[in-house]
């Protein structure tokens, strides 16, 4: 609870610097999440004035990590995609500046743990097929129209960098073309579009072998998709770690480049109204510890949890009731049950390696998997120092196990409600948080690391409730809206509102989670706005995500505000540990 409180007060002093908002900004950003962040880096290279608005001491949102003794935890990544040279996120980040931090491709993916099998998936998927199909030979022809449709996803895959633009940026010509390459892109996805939930992910899967051991190894998964698509992944090479440093270096890189080239970034504070005149945003109201300000601006980016917009910071008639009704029944991401702890040890010598590994009792029922019950739920398991020395000390090592989490499990896990809905966490919430913990830690050192209790030198335990004070998200969901047939017919994912110049970003403006649909939906805003603002900068910008022109087009344009590349990238505690020793 001390280091809790120390980390807190530490963090303030590091990021929250003298309350000081222009009075006009052309863009206001709700959030400092990676998607926020993105938005003013790219807004202030565009040459738009912008203030990002964020609720915490630091940035980051989801991926903003946290430093506990030596260790450094990183919050909510397990694996990237689109950060490859060639990936999406790249691409964006190369707009911003060409010292982003750079992601390693992983070559351990997956492996799948039970009692009955032991596998491994790397990014030479073919090894993963030829095993099986020596162990499952009455199975080969299955197996084999399997690991083919998922390179078919993955051919497809390759050309999604350049179909990132939202239609609302795009003319009418335009539209027609992407509806068309669109198309082409969907193709290999939909033969397996209708096989979702536990009985259809089974008929799904017996088209290809019936084997129950095999089929065991997807009894998690919530679709077929969710089942062809990390191979695909694997076949592209599109699985990387996150850069040296976690990944809060995202948020450190995005919020030094915005901050350097004039853009503000308003901590502990949080936006309470977003201030409309003729149907209009016109700006927004701030709480500063405890005081109310007002900062106006022409357009407001809200890359913040999307009910709370609506609910709270608009008028009660501005959203129709409907769109309100469809938010609310949208089918989101877990949020999760995690347990971060600080080895004695590296974690390889308890027998992990890069990838994240996948424990699960096969004999159970997809939706007891996927409940949250500590005894029953499949576990995570990731041991990020050993994919990045910096996180912790030589002699020592990193752990994450992580189950899904649902926040109203527990009855809201055992907290209760002030008077403005807010959760108080007492002694009960602190028991109950002890005893999952337990529980998990033990089902890993039985089955994976019997010797994993006698090395733990701290232990971080975070609920649905913690990722619900950190990010804002609602119910603690850690990536926002599911894709799927129900959340694309209910419309629950635009960048559009009903009020003029008002935007949505982030998970919330999109379906999917993860790094690139947040960073995806931050080129996309910027492009909304600078098409109305800068019509010049938006055709150079839109031809670059458009694949037309390379990163030189940008690099030597004069449209944009030059950037020195100067950003220098902060130690991690173990760092500054070994710095002094030398």
């Amino acid at each position: 609870m001390i280091l809790n409180k120390l980390h807190i007060f530490l963090s303030y002093f590091i990021y929250v610097k003298k309350f000081n908002p222009k009075e006009y900004y052309d863009v206001v950003i709700i959030g400092a999440g990676i998607s926020g962040l993105t938005s003013s880096a790219l807004f202030r290279r565009t040459g738009l004035s912008c203030c990002v608005i964020e609720k915490n001491a630091t940035p980051g949102g989801s991926i903003q990590g946290f430093n506990r003794l030596s260790f450094r935890f990183d919050s909510a990544i397990h694996w990237i995609n689109n950060c490859g040279p060639k990936g999406l996120v790249t691409r964006i980040f190369k707009i911003i500046g060409q010292d982003y931090p750079k992601s390693k491709e992983q070559k351990r993916i997956r492996r799948f743990v039970s009692d009955d099998f032991d596998y491994l998936i790397t990014h030479e998927p073919d090894k993963i097929k030829e095993q099986w199909i020596t162990e499952f030979p009455h199975e080969k022809k299955g197996i084999v129209r399997f690991f083919r449709d998922a390179k078919r996803i993955a051919k497809s895959f390759e050309s999604h960098t350049y179909l990132s633009r939202t239609m609302d940026s795009m003319n009418l010509f335009e539209t027609m073309i992407y509806g068309l390459k669109m198309l082409k892109f969907a193709i290999p996805f939909i033969p397996h579009i209708r096989f979702d939930g536990d009985e259809k992910v089974k008929k799904g899967l017996n088209r290809y072998f019936k084997d129950p051991k095999l089929l065991s190894v997807f009894s998690s998964e919530p679709d077929i998709l969710s089942c062809l698509i990390p191979i695909s992944w694997a076949y592209s090479n599109d699985f990387q770690t996150p850069p040296q440093g976690g990944s809060q270096t995202f948020a450190e890189w995005l919020s030094f480049v915005t901050e350097h080239l004039g853009g503000d970034i308003l901590y502990k504070s949080s936006v309470r109204k977003v201030l409309i005149e003729k149907n209009t945003a016109v700006g927004v109201t701030v709480d500063h510890q405890g005081k109310m300000h007002t900062i106006k601006s022409k357009y407001v980016v809200a890359a913040c949890d999307v009910e709370t917009l609506f609910e709270k910071m608009l008028p009660t008639t501005a959203i129709p009731t409907k769109t309100k009704e469809n938010l609310k029944g949208a089918k989101l991401y877990a949020s999760a049950f995690t347990v971060a702890l600080g080895l004695d040890c590296p974690a390889e010598h308890l027998g992990f390696g890069e990838e994240i590994i996948y424990l699960a009792d096969t004999k159970i029922s997809r939706n007891e998997l996927g409940e949250g019950d500590p005894h029953k739920s499949g576990i995570h398991v990731l041991a990020s120092s050993v994919r990045d020395k910096t996180l912790a000390l030589p002699n020592q090592g990193t752990l994450t196990l992580f189950i899904p989490g649902w926040i109203n499990s527990n009855s809201c896990w055992q907290c209760e409600k002030d008077e403005n809905g807010n959760y108080i966490r007492g002694e009960k919430y602190n028991q109950l948080k002890k005893e999952y913990a337990d529980i998990i830690i033990d089902r890993v050192q039985e089955k994976v690391a019997p010797q994993l209790r006698e090395h733990i030198l701290h232990c971080d335990i975070a609920t649905p409730i913690t990722h619900l004070r950190y990010t804002g998200n609602k119910d603690g969901t850690m990536m926002g809206q599911r894709p799927g047939k129900e959340n694309m017919k209910a419309k629950v994912a635009t960048y559009t509102t009903p009020i003029k110049n008002l935007l949505r970003s982030g998970h919330w403006a999109d379906l999917g989670g993860g790094i690139p649909i947040a960073i995806k939906s931050a080129i996309n805003t910027t492009l909304m706005i600078l098409k109305k603002e800068k019509k010049a900068v938006f055709k150079l910008l839109a031809n670059y995500m458009d694949g037309k022109t390379e990163i030189d087009s940008i690099e030597r344009s004069p449209l944009l505000i030059p950037y020195d590349n100067s950003w220098k990238q902060k130690p991690t505690p173990a760092q500054k540990i070994m710095a002094k020793k030398k």
